[in-house]
């Protein structure tokens, strides 16, 4: 079952411009600073709350999408694809922090869902 909003996307043409004006102008804590293989993984989020916004930079690639998060995304992945939902892969993948899967809307624009690797 989506338990979460875990991710919201924010483009920026700076990511360190816009680290400083989230955190030190707004409040925000930074929560990932992650060099990856599609870009710099940065987020922020208010202090306790589950609910991060990725400052992507505009300059990598495709732009970031919303993600959801998932209790158990195997099974939300097979549920969606019996209603019909589309999707970028053929299955969840693992990835460094859990499993993921990109569904895309119908004019679109991806929604990823993903599950947290357990501790």
């Amino acid at each position: 079952m989506l338990t979460n909003i875990m991710y919201v996307t924010v483009h920026v043409t700076d990511q360190d411009r816009a680290l400083e004006f989230y955190t030190e102008g707004l409040g925000l804590e930074k929560r990932i600073d992650f060099a990856g293989p599609d870009g710099r993984f940065l987020t922020v989020g208010v202090p306790s709350s589950p609910v991060q916004v990725i400052l992507w930079s505009s300059a990598a690639g495709r732009p970031g999408p919303v993600v959801l998060e998932s209790d158990d995304l195997r099974e939300d992945f097979e549920v969606m694809r019996r209603r019909g939902v589309t999707f970028d892969e053929p299955e969840p993948v693992e990835y460094p922090f859990g499993v993921r899967i990109e569904a895309v809307d119908p004019d679109g624009n991806r929604i990823s869902l993903r599950q947290q690797r357990k501790s």
